[in-house]
């Protein structure tokens, strides 16, 4: 039978596959994490729909969100296809579409400011520039490598991302304050975003750097994340116009549905409208 065990030589195929389909590195890191996870549930059983199904049910009991199992799902299932196993593929948890987010998962503006206080008091004009340019473009942590010198001078970046090539507007305020760092780290051409070494900051540098600001800013770490930013312009973007169309465009997203992910609130406004109903006699 077709692709019975996981090896590894089949894992380093599938990768190969991943490559040859032009996936993103991330997309590829990804998958091979979640394939990987999926090998070692197997314990070098042969691979069975039985044993998918247990495994769904594995991150079930294991208190994974919903929306994570099924991205790891996704990524199995992907396998699945590249060995032609199509018997073996399981179908993703259903679930409601959310409509409003916790509030210890939201970073509001005010949060986000004191974020950069923090930034410009422990002295790292990096990281403060770094979260505004995230939050003021709307970009993902991973394109902040195609924030040039050449981009900013022309107030407009050109992204190429998962496949996608979008153009990135940078508004007048933030182009001055790229262009002003940019002189002061005598960076004249490239990413403004390097280290030492000339190298695209890492997300993982950024992530930490933003995790310890977290005392000082009196922010829960649990908001403290460079997609949060991402989710903070959407929101502040749709309040404007209302426009989600426009909004999917801007952020690089093949389906509004996705967007719709990125505008939900707290669930204040929601509360309160029904408050304002005044059914309940």
């Amino acid at each position: 039978m077709k692709g019975r065990f996981l090896t590894e030589d089949r894992i380093s195929a599938f990768k190969q596959y991943l490559i040859s389909e032009e996936k993103s590195d991330n997309t590829i890191e990804k998958y091979l994490r979640d394939v990987k996870a999926f090998a070692v549930f197997l314990e070098d059983r042969e691979i069975s729909k039985d044993l998918s199904i247990a495994y769904k049910q594995k991150l079930i009991d294991d208190g994974y969100a919903v929306r994570s199992i099924n991205s790891m799902l996704a990524s199995i299932n992907s396998l699945f296809s590249f060995f032609g196993r199509y018997d073996c593929k399981v179908k993703a948890i259903k679930q409601q579409r959310q409509i409003f987010c916790s509030e210890d998962k939201e970073l509001t503006k005010a949060e986000y400011v004191r974020l950069l206080n923090a930034a410009k008091q422990k002295k790292n004009d990096r990281l403060n520039l770094i979260i505004q340019t995230i939050c003021g473009t709307g970009i993902r942590v991973s394109e902040l490598q195609f924030i040039t010198v050449e981009a900013a001078k022309a107030g407009q970046a050109t992204v190429n991302c998962k496949g996608k090539i979008r153009s990135v507007f940078i508004v007048k305020e933030l182009k001055k304050k790229l262009l002003r760092y940019a002189k002061e780290k005598r960076i004249t051409t490239g990413s403004i975003f390097i280290t030492r070494s000339g190298k695209p900051v890492s997300r993982t540098n950024i992530w930490r750097e933003m995790k310890a600001l977290c005392k000082d800013a009196n922010v829960n770490p649990s908001k403290v994340l460079p997609h949060n930013l991402r989710h903070l312009f959407a929101r502040t973007f749709y309040g404007l116009g209302k426009d989600i169309a426009k909004l999917a465009d801007i952020l690089g997203h093949s389906s509004i549905n996705t967007t719709r992910i990125y505008i939900i609130s707290t669930g204040d406004e929601h509360r309160q409208r029904m408050e304002n109903m005044r059914l309940v006699i």
